[in-house]
């Protein structure tokens, strides 16, 4: 059985009622971000039940030492973190000497749990009886300032109802803080000076091995009913932790809330020495501006990223909770404003995956960001790779390849590889056509090309060289074959000639080779640059030809279709309708052997192939391949339901594709793979985005133009969209009747729908 505690609701995550077994799963659902900071939604107060503490600051991370009983040669040394970092939302409570404490309270009730995703904050009221009979009711609001991104707000509000109270609020800042995915328990931060006034309080810490400085502060105001209370508060201090204390009395009914500003200030935007300077200016911002007004600021930022990103579907409110919520998380944890920083798949839920880019951003984010952003935000992702090319290089030339043919990292911060599992860092390889195919997707959609003389060709060029190196020739086949990989299907490892591997290998040196020639035409000085830097000569290129030429697939006769891999068809072929329920998820219920051993697909390797190339094929191909892979598909990936979502509108198998629609969009909110109180899956969540849009809007752009090939589930009365194409905005609506378009630009654009012309011209609604 799937979770169903989350409340339908069109703007909001909602939970109501108490259930200690559903923390953890809920501090991971109602996670807050700003791109630049972001954390679980632990509560403010102490809580001495089951619970994962996790706040994270974007681009600081720590080398944690890889833990395998044995090392290989080209092995990476570390697994990257994503750092827990010091913890700012901490206010302990005590309401006549008792301390506030959920686990500890004799009763708790009326609790309720809000994600607001339209305004950007997270509230949570309940009622609690403390063991001595004291009632009290509790109010919280807080947020991640999208204004002022190093600053997050909370505003807790404590009502006493049977009784006068003396509550003590005292906010603390707390660097004694641990990853839940530590290695070897080793201490991540140190701290380099401590420091406070009246009002402020500044821990200034660094990180171990890497070096990176932040300064973690705070400032607090006091009210009863609104009306300020001035009081200097009780300091205690001590080696890893600041605590204010503020001490009011009130009577029943009597409202007593605190207000408080923190964050982290950090040296990926300061020098060392003015961390706290700069903490006690952005702190002064805030404190200034308080917190309703900054809330307002909050949601009017949210007002303007909902305009373009959002997704509108009518008559289906789990259906409309579903996207709302991977788009508002996409956007919590990347906006696109640094080009340092990129997408983990965890986003800041939790330390899963360390936190770290691997080749979901490509594949799946990209799409997102181009069509609902500026077309910069996409090309910084793709000058994230430029800049780490020496480095893929250098991974490369660990494993034995040379002249600078490129691997990029299947899991990096800084370039590196730091995957600690031998399958994924010496076999899946197929990260590597990601990044080519990105390259291609960004020029496709924005018609750009300038990327590619400028820095795309040279990553291009190294990803073909890899793959030139990295096949050899079958004498027996008279082809040239890939041994020894696993595919984007990791239930399989260590197998030859995986379809999709292969086939993006292939499709990478052409790629490369046709770039090549395009530069060399019209951007010669580049071309004469890029020639220089790469020591490319005509004898790898005519090589590369004959690899393109001569690439080995595997093939059924009897099925007609491509086989995932040599020897797929020796495996005892029982469908996953045919397997008992109690068996799922298998990852957790089979011992590795016994998966490696079946003809389940954790993601559908041919099927990613056939997404990615889908107009190297025909509808009958596509309908061939679903119809044989889609029943040995488990779907244990979260990048798995949204490519069979978009599949399945492409051959109008309207009910399958709403299926994998609800699966995508609900992954987390459901908890399809029992594993949501570990993070979010955020990279997915973009899948969820391509399967409405690419899905049952079909658009393509094909020969330059956007076009579309709408259609709609039963299930609903109506959906809307909008895509920044070329910087044009166009909306796309569509409900059971017909698909209207409307365009927010200054000339007409040329679209097809449905494969006839049409001129949409701007600020006239177009019915089709």
């Amino acid at each position: 059985m799937n979770q169903n505690y989350i409340i339908p609701n069109e703007w909001s995550i909602v939970e109501e009622g108490f259930d200690t077994t559903k923390v953890k799963s809920s501090e991971s659902l109602f996670s807050i971000g700003n791109g630049a900071m972001g954390q679980r939604a632990n509560f403010e107060e102490d809580y001495s039940g089951d619970t994962f503490q996790g706040s994270y600051i974007a681009g600081v991370y720590y080398p944690d030492k890889t833990r395998v009983g044995w090392w290989k040669n080209g092995y990476p040394e570390y697994f990257a973190k994503v750092l827990n970092a010091p913890n700012w939302i901490g206010i302990h409570i005590t309401i006549n000497g008792e301390t506030l404490d959920l686990a500890t309270c004799k009763k708790v009730t009326n609790f309720r749990r809000e994600l607001n995703m339209k305004e950007g904050w997270l509230a949570r009221s309940f009622q609690a009886t403390l063991p001595t009979g004291m009632e009290v009711k509790v109010n919280t609001k807080r947020f991640l300032s999208l204004e002022l991104e190093e600053v997050g707000a909370i505003e807790y509000t404590v009502t006493p109802v049977n009784e006068y109270a003396t509550i003590e609020f005292s906010p603390y800042l707390d660097v004694a803080i641990i990853n839940e995915d530590s290695n070897w328990d080793d201490k991540f931060w140190e701290i380099v000076s401590t420091s406070f006034d009246e009002k402020q309080a500044f821990i200034h810490t660094h990180t171990l091995k890497t070096e990176f400085h932040v300064c973690t502060f705070m400032e607090s105001k006091v009210f009863i009913d609104s009306q300020k209370v001035y009081q200097v508060p009780v300091k205690k201090i001590s080696n890893s932790k600041i605590a204010f204390t503020y001490k009011v009395e009130v009577a029943p009914t009597e409202k007593a809330t605190l207000h408080k500003f923190a964050g982290y200030t950090a040296d990926r935007n300061y020098r060392k020495e003015e961390l706290v300077i700069a903490a006690q200016k952005t702190l002064e911002k805030a404190v200034n501006m308080g917190f309703n007004d900054l809330l307002e600021l909050q949601k009017q930022a949210w007002l303007k990223i909902w305009n373009m990103a959002d997704i509108i579907i009518e008559g289906d409110v789990k259906a409309q909770q579903g996207i709302r919520f991977n788009i508002f998380q996409l956007n919590q944890t990347y906006l696109g404003t640094d080009p340092q920083l990129n997408i983990g798949p965890k986003g800041f839920t939790g330390e899963k995956y360390g936190g770290s880019t691997y080749w979901d951003t490509e594949a799946y984010c990209i799409p997102f960001y181009m069509a609902t952003k500026d077309q910069q935000v996409a090309r910084n992702l793709l000058e994230y790779r430029y800049h780490h090319l020496d480095k893929a290089i250098e991974n490369a030339e660990k494993l034995g390849f040379k002249n600078g043919a490129a691997l990029y990292p299947m899991v990096t911060m800084n370039g590196e590889e730091c995957h600690n599992e031998w399958e994924i860092t010496f076999e899946e390889i197929h990260r590597n056509g990601a990044i080519s195919f990105a390259i291609y997707n960004y020029y496709r959609y924005t018609g750009d090309y300038s990327y590619i003389p400028e820095k795309g060709l040279e990553v291009l060029i190294g990803i073909a060289r890899f793959w030139q190196q990295r096949v050899n020739f079958s004498t027996a086949k008279n082809k040239y074959v890939i041994l020894g990989v696993t595919g984007p299907n990791e239930y399989e490892n260590n197998v030859n000639n995986n379809w999709y591997t292969n086939y993006i290998a292939k499709w990478c040196i052409e790629y490369a080779l046709e770039s090549i020639e395009k530069v060399k035409t019209e951007y010669a000085s580049d071309y004469e640059r890029i020639m220089a830097k790469t020591n490319l000569s005509e004898a790898e290129m005519l090589h590369m030809k004959d690899v393109v030429k001569n690439m080995y697939f595997p093939f059924s006769e009897k099925h007609q279709v491509y086989l995932q891999q040599d020897g797929f068809l020796d495996k005892e072929l029982i469908t996953v309708a045919d397997l008992d329920v109690s068996q799922r998820p298998i990852n957790q219920k089979w011992s590795w052997d016994r998966i490696l051993r079946s003809p389940y697909i954790k993601q559908a390797d041919v099927l990613q192939g056939f997404y990615f190339f889908e107009d190297h094929f025909t509808d009958e191909e596509l309908e061939r391949h679903f119809d044989f892979y889609e029943p040995f598909t488990v779907h244990e990936s979260s990048l798995s339901p949204c490519v069979h979502s978009v599949q399945a509108a492409k051959l109008n198998r309207m009910e399958q594709a709403y299926t994998f629609y609800l699966r995508t969009s609900r992954l987390d909110l459901d908890d399809y793979n029992k594993e949501v109180e570990e993070g979010l899956h955020i990279t997915s969540m973009a899948g969820t985005w391509m399967s409405i849009v690419e899905g049952f809007g079909g658009m393509r752009v094909e020969d330059n133009i956007l076009s579309f090939e709408p259609k709609i589930p039963k299930q609903w009365q109506g959906y809307s969209f909008k895509v920044n194409f070329r910087g044009q905005i166009l909306k796309v609506s569509v409900d059971q009747y017909d698909t209207k378009f409307e365009l927010e630009g200054s000339k007409e654009l040329e679209i097809l729908v449905n494969n006839k012309t049409v001129i949409v011209s701007p600020n006239n609604l177009i019915t089709v």
